[in-house]
């Protein structure tokens, strides 16, 4: 009879797993000090990147080491905000958005991803007109009309532009510059969101399924993989 994977190797898995996590954390965290101030109350975008670190478990000393780190205090490398993009199977647009202190390596890893899944890289802007930079909120509503209601009503009152209710959930839209002040006011309404962030989100999404919905979601997992990748957005909407 066979055995499954010991505990020793499933701690192993989950612990080079939370560290890929947690790399990809450090490079974000460190960027965003690089971007404005180590100061996260002056800094919205760093105070985010700590704020996601922290809910990951990330510890208050690896996180300042790293925000050091991006200060330029410790003479660390420097990092590289990078932006590609590109298309997947079935002509769905990618954005890939990178953090990497080696431009070089990153392309290349990259563009060997999307060649072995039957994608390719475009030039800047090739795809980016398909989406809109925006404040994001997704709030498990399960379809029940009163907590649907109860989130529109503080999402307006927050100044927020949209709330979009589909599949038991309600998003929330905002502009980036108004994510956190939306964010702030809808926690104090007593509404905790299950995914909060500033994404690139499609003005419309491409059905994909079967095969080519199978080679995309193993392009994602891959490119999610390389520890310079942050973030990969897509328009591709997917069948269940």
């Amino acid at each position: 009879m066979g055995r499954g994977p010991s505990i020793e190797g499933r701690k192993s898995a989950e612990d080079a797993k939370r560290a890929k996590v947690f790399t990809k954390l450090i490079r974000e965290i460190t960027v965003a000090t690089r971007s404005g101030v180590a100061d996260p109350s002056g800094n919205p975008r760093l105070r985010a990147a700590i704020d996601k670190a922290l809910s990951a478990n990330m510890t208050r000393d690896t996180i300042d080491r790293a925000v050091k780190r991006g200060s330029g205090a410790d003479g660390g490398a420097h990092m590289e905000e990078l932006r590609y993009e590109g298309y997947g199977p079935g002509g769905i647009a990618l954005i890939i958005e990178c953090f990497t202190d080696n431009p070089v390596r990153t392309v290349a890893d990259v563009r060997n991803v999307l060649t072995r899944h039957g994608g390719n890289l475009g030039t800047s802007g090739s795809v980016a007109f398909q989406f809109n930079r925006c404040g994001e909120l997704v709030f498990a509503t399960g379809g029940d009309a009163a907590a649907e209601e109860k989130v529109l009503e503080a999402a307006l009152e927050a100044g927020a532009d949209d709330v979009v209710n589909e599949h038991g959930e309600s998003t929330v839209l905002c502009t980036p510059e108004n994510f956190e002040a939306v964010q702030q006011a809808l926690l104090a309404a007593g509404l905790v969101s299950v995914h909060a962030g500033v994404v690139m989100r499609p003005h419309n999404r491409v059905a994909v399924s079967g095969e080519a919905q199978e080679t995309l979601l193993d392009l994602l997992e891959k490119l999610d993989a390389l520890d310079d990748v942050s973030d990969v957005s897509h328009n591709a909407a997917l069948s269940a």
